[in-house]
This record gives C-alpha cells, sequence and structure tokens, in this order.
C-alpha cells in the first residue's frame, strides 16, 4: 500500500483529490480522519497540515506527499520531486512601498524584510549579494510595512491586488512555485515503486489531458497538405472524406495555449465548423 501525505484542508487538498478522481481513484472520507485508503487503487491518504508533509515523507511516515514547492524549500528537506502537477500555481515576491523608487536589487541592502519564508529568501538575498534584516513572522506579512515593522516584505503573491490593497509594490520574483509530489524514491520498495509508477502514468495521462484539446474541422481536399501541416498532430491527423465532394473532415489534438493562433490559420486555409473539445485523459 502506497502511502501518499496530502494536506487535511485547503485548496491543494480539494485539488490533490480532485486530481486522483479524475485518474479513476475513489477514496471516500467524509469526516477527513487522518489516514482513508482508496477503495479501487493500492494508496491510503494521509491527511496533514503542509508544513508537515516534508518530514514525514522524508522520516518515511509516507511514501509520497503532495505539497507546494515553496514549503518543500523553505522546510528545506532533500526530497526528489517525482511529479509536478500543475496546480497551486502561484509566485513568491519581494515587495516595497508604492512612493519608493526602485532600480534593481541592491535596493534592500540594510533595509529590514518581513516574510513568513526566511529560509527562501535568505538563499536569495545570499544569492544576490544582499545583505538585508529578515524578520520573521507569521500571517498578515503584507500590513508589515504600514505598521513599521520592515521596509519591505516577501511573500506569496496570486493577482497582486493584496500589495495593493496595502500601498505596496511588486519588484522582484524570486521563486514561481506549484504543487508537487515529492518523496525518496530510492527508498521505496519494489512493490510500492511499481505502484507509484502506475499512479505517475494515470495522473500524467490526466495532465497531458487538460494541456491540449481535441479539434475536428471540415476543410476542402485541396488544403489537407497545407492544413496537415499546420495541426501535425500526436503522430499525424486523421483524414476522413466527407460525403460532399471534394470536402473532408480533419481530426488533430492541439496545445491549448495555441488554440486560437492556428484557429486564425486554418480560418485562412478554408476551413470550417471548427470544434474545440476538452480531453479527459491522453495517453501517449
Amino acid at each position: 500500500m502506497l502511502k501518499i501525505a496530502i494536506q487535511k484542508s485547503g485548496r491543494l487538498s480539494e485539488k490533490s483529490l480532485e486530481l486522483l478522481a479524475e485518474a479513476g481513484i475513489s477514496v471516500a472520507n467524509s469526516d477527513r480522519k487522518l489516514v482513508a485508503q482508496a477503495s479501487n487503487f493500492p494508496i491510503a491518504l494521509l491527511y496533514l497540515r503542509d508544513d508537515d508533509i516534508p518530514q514525514c515523507v522524508y522520516d518515511g511516515v509516507a511514501d509520497v506527499g503532495v505539497v507546494g514547492e515553496n514549503v518543500l524549500l523553505e522546510t528545506g528537506y532533500a526530497l526528489d520531486v517525482v511529479e509536478r502537477l500543475g496546480f497551486g500555481k502561484c509566485r513568491m515576491s519581494l515587495a516595497i512601498p508604492k512612493s519608493e523608487k526602485y532600480d534593481d536589487v541592491a535596493w534592500f541592502n540594510g533595509r529590514k524584510i518581513a516574510t513568513s519564508y526566511p529560509k527562501i529568501l535568505q538563499d536569495f538575498l545570499d544569492r544576490s549579494g544582499v545583505q538585508a534584516d529578515i524578520h520573521h513572522i507569521s500571517g498578515s506579512v503584507e500590513i508589515a510595512t504600514g505598521v513599521g515593522i520592515a521596509d519591505a516584505i516577501f511573500d506569496i503573491v496570486s493577482s497582486g491586488s493584496t500589495l495593493l490593497s496595502n500601498g505596496l509594490k511588486e519588484v522582484d520574483v524570486v521563486l514561481h512555485s506549484e504543487a508537487v509530489m515529492v518523496g525518496k524514491k530510492i527508498a521505496l520498495e519494489q512493490e510500492k515503486a511499481a505502484t507509484l509508477e502506475k499512479l505517475l502514468f494515470r495522473l500524467q495521462a490526466v495532465q497531458k489531458g487538460r494541456k491540449n484539446k481535441y479539434v475536428m474541422l471540415n476543410a476542402p481536399t485541396a488544403s489537407v497538405e497545407k492544413i496537415t501541416a499546420v495541426i501535425p498532430g500526436m503522430k499525424s491527423p486523421t483524414v476522413v472524406p466527407l460525403a460532399q465532394d471534394g470536402w473532408c473532415s480533419i481530426h488533430s489534438v492541439l496545445p491549448e495555449g495555441q488554440i486560437w493562433e492556428i484557429i486564425d490559420q486554418l480560418h485562412s486555409l478554408g476551413a470550417q465548423g471548427i470544434l474545440v473539445m476538452p480531453i479527459e485523459k491522453m495517453i501517449l
């Protein structure tokens, strides 16, 4: 039985359970007890505080864990990133009062910076050759400059609206973070390693599906060669003749981030009736 540590509550917890469900793994635990087993796959979930997950994996209490990359780096445990999970994305940034003029990171020399992530911040300052005083606080970091605790802050940023409402501006992005599955792969027993490999196969299929779209379109037969050059597909597009002479249907898979750019090209080549559909799983 492969033991997986996940957050007991919060955004990463919900997204982790959602990803497992999309991978066909059913875990019922309405009371959110400490441990819950899947009914159709050999895994057990351990519900823990996010800050405790790296240590539990490192100590062997759990085989792998799902945690924010920022938490992993802050705790400093030597664990392998087994898989990047594509959710829980954020950035960790330095911010200063909007009234301050900022040219580069040297601005922070001799300043006091408030943060809940002193290790990540110190590592960045060391790499940048900056000497600053780090003031470690828990929660409500964004008010530190307003109440005179610090000259700047280092914190997680999503939209940036919280910074603006507290009279701050983002000046340097130190880290881009997302949810990762971590573990010590070398320490896994053979049976657990095989279960992890099967689990990753499913999770990767779901993630690939999320990143791509299935596209169907009608096109003049004379344009097939040019259109298939634009949408090559995984190996090659599927081309099916239509009942109407001189026309065919073309099916392919495209990266979601390029959909609109490619659709513009398809229109210019005479494509019609373009359908873009989600993909649940994608197995190469």
